[in-house]
């Protein structure tokens, strides 16, 4: 019996990234999601920061396993501030508010993994790494943004952990693959028990 196809429905390139990284072949197709829209949905009904991400993670998941076969994996992370969820900055300014909103305090990634197969969920996995900002100085704030540039966009938060945004942080509690977005070692396991990895 040949081993499912396992498809990525993201157009990250750091979730991509982390599986060519870890040898694990997948195809990406974007799942064309207006995430905005069902964002706004979910928060207006009042559905927590996690379960915002599972949702999310889910639906891109459903969208593409219903038009291919395979395992097809659908990723999602939100940073939750005290139960507010912050989303990616939509510009430098706004990274900038993000920093200061951030210094000094403890959020959790809620990074969210689906895998559907035929149009149903098969798996689902939450993992939770924990960061503590240091307080950080408004010279300093400026100084990094100047340095790190646009590239912090495409991140909630504001930061990337694998560069620059490594300053930015006093404690981290949980993997690294996490924050990267990608529960890689929880992927990995039940990858193993549908064959596409080996034992």
């Amino acid at each position: 019996m040949s081993q499912p196809a396992l498809i990525l429905a993201s157009g990250s390139a750091s979730r991509r990234a982390l599986l060519d990284n870890a040898g694990i072949e997948a195809q990406a197709v974007r799942p064309n999601l207006d995430e905005e829209t069902a964002r706004a949905g979910m928060r207006a009904e009042g559905i927590s920061v996690r379960d915002q991400a599972v949702h999310l993670a889910e639906l891109k998941a459903l969208k593409v396993s219903s038009a291919r076969p395979g395992l097809v994996v659908g990723g999602d992370q939100m940073l939750n501030l005290d139960g507010r969820a912050l989303d990616k900055p939509a510009d430098l300014a706004e990274a900038r508010t993000h920093l200061e909103t951030l210094s000094g305090r403890t959020h959790t990634l809620e990074t969210a993994l689906v895998i559907c197969e035929g149009g149903t969920p098969v798996w689902r996995h939450v993992a939770q790494p924990r960061l503590t900002m240091r307080p950080l100085s408004g010279d300093f704030i400026d100084s990094y943004l100047e340095r790190a540039g646009k590239a912090v966009l495409t991140t909630v938060g504001a930061y990337q952990l694998e560069s620059l945004g490594s300053q930015l942080f006093a404690r981290i509690e949980g993997d690294y693959f996490s924050i990267l977005g990608m529960p890689l070692l929880a992927l990995m396991d039940y990858l193993r028990t549908r064959g596409v990895l080996a034992t």
